[in-house]
């Protein structure tokens, strides 16, 4: 299954860390992770919240490939309009997940509030 995942530079920093391989481990007050399952929708959340949002000012697509199978536990959530759909990962199941992601974690899209 072909994922996405908006992320902001630290988060990226990370992710580049890992060999872009692995998403880091949520932090305290975030329980779940959250790919979403198509890409309108990451180029959504990084352009307009992460660039708003983050110190820098900077969202980030990433694309990645996780194992068919392993995804199908996770049913896909919808939470907004139609196309707004995610998967619901809680943190603790966040480092089996990454051992599932089949394809290097790549950056597909790049915003800035300079655009």
């Amino acid at each position: 299954m072909i994922l996405y995942r908006p992320v902001g530079t630290k988060e990226l920093e990370l992710i580049v860390q890992s060999g872009n391989k692995a998403f880091p481990p949520r932090l305290p007050d975030q329980p779940i992770f959250y790919p979403v399952l198509n890409e309108k929708y990451a180029i959504e959340i990084a352009s307009n919240w992460n660039v708003k949002y983050n110190d820098d000012h900077k969202g980030y697509v990433t694309e990645f490939e996780v194992d068919d199978k392993f995804c199908a536990k996770y049913e896909p959530h919808t939470v907004g309009a139609d196309y707004h759909r995610e998967l619901w990962v809680p943190a603790e199941e966040l480092e089996d997940f990454n051992k599932h992601i089949v394809s290097e974690i790549k950056v597909i899209k790049e915003y800035s509030d300079n655009e």
